[in-house]
C-alpha cells in the first residue's frame, strides 16, 4: 500500500466572502492540491478562486459528496493508493464536523495516509466562545427530532442532562427551519435556562446574544434563513 498520500481538511469560511477568517498556512497549501472531495462543487470552485485567481480550476479534479446516492469511496481508495495529495471541503466550516466528510478521514486512517488538518473557522466554537456558557463541559448533537413529539422529547432530554450535567448543549438548523426551532425552545425550555442565538457567525452582520428563555419570550427575535447555532444551559 502506498502510503505516501495526504488529507488535508480545509476550512470554509462560515460566512459568505469572509476569507480573513482563514489561516496563512490555509492560504499557502490550498493552491497546491489538485485533487478534492467537497461537499458543494460550485462552493468549492469559487472558494478556491478567492483563495488565489491564478488557480487552474479545470486542472484540478472535484468529486462532489452526495449524501443522497453514498460517497465514492472507490475513487477516494484509487487515490489514496496513487499518494495523492487530496483537499476535503464542505460547504462552510469544517470537515467531519456535521458533514459526511468524517468517514472519508476515517478511510484515510485505514489506508494509512497522513491527515492534516488545517487551522479555519468553525462556527460551534466561535459561537460556544462569545456565548458565556459553560466551554469545560460541552456537547454538540447536531440537528434533533424535526416533529413532535420526539422533538419535544429531544428538547427535554437535553435540557435535563445539561442541568443534571452543567453540560453547555449546542445544536444546528437548516436555515429556513430556524424560527420553528427557536419557537420550540421558548415552548419546551425552563425560564431560567440559558439560551444563545447565534447566527452568521463571522459575519459583518453577526449576531450573538445569550438570555435567560423568559427574556427571550419578553423580546422574541426573527433569526430568519441564515445560518444558525442555538446554545443551552439549564
Amino acid at each position: 500500500m502506498n502510503n505516501k498520500a495526504t488529507l488535508y481538511l480545509i476550512p470554509i469560511p462560515v460566512a459568505e466572502d469572509a476569507n480573513e477568517t482563514l489561516s496563512t498556512e490555509l492560504i499557502k497549501i490550498v493552491p497546491t492540491i489538485k485533487y478534492f472531495f467537497v461537499e458543494n462543487l460550485r462552493t468549492a470552485r469559487r472558494f478556491l478562486k478567492s483563495v488565489d485567481k491564478s488557480i487552474d480550476i479545470d486542472a484540478c479534479h472535484f468529486i462532489e459528496i452526495d449524501k443522497h446516492n453514498g460517497i465514492d469511496y472507490k475513487t477516494f481508495k484509487d487515490w489514496l493508493k496513487e499518494g495523492r495529495t487530496i483537499g476535503i471541503m464542505s460547504e462552510a466550516g469544517c470537515p467531519g464536523i456535521a458533514d459526511p466528510g468524517s468517514d472519508l478521514v476515517m478511510l484515510a486512517h485505514d489506508h494509512n495516509a497522513k491527515v492534516l488538518p488545517l487551522t479555519g473557522p468553525s462556527s460551534l466554537f466561535l459561537a460556544l466562545m462569545a456565548s458565556g456558557l459553560n466551554g469545560q463541559k460541552f456537547a454538540f448533537h447536531g440537528y434533533i427530532a424535526l416533529k413532535h413529539p420526539l422533538r419535544r422529547e429531544n428538547i427535554i432530554a437535553l435540557e435535563q442532562q445539561s442541568k443534571k450535567e452543567n453540560l453547555t448543549q449546542i445544536i444546528i438548523e437548516t436555515p429556513y427551519r430556524n424560527d420553528q426551532l427557536m419557537a420550540d425552545l421558548l415552548k419546551q425550555l425552563a425560564p431560567s435556562t440559558k439560551l444563545c442565538v447565534a447566527k452568521n457567525v463571522s459575519a459583518k452582520d453577526s449576531y450573538i446574544k445569550t438570555k435567560k428563555v423568559a427574556d427571550w419570550k419578553n423580546n422574541p427575535i426573527e433569526i430568519g434563513k441564515v445560518p444558525c447555532v442555538f446554545l443551552l444551559l439549564a
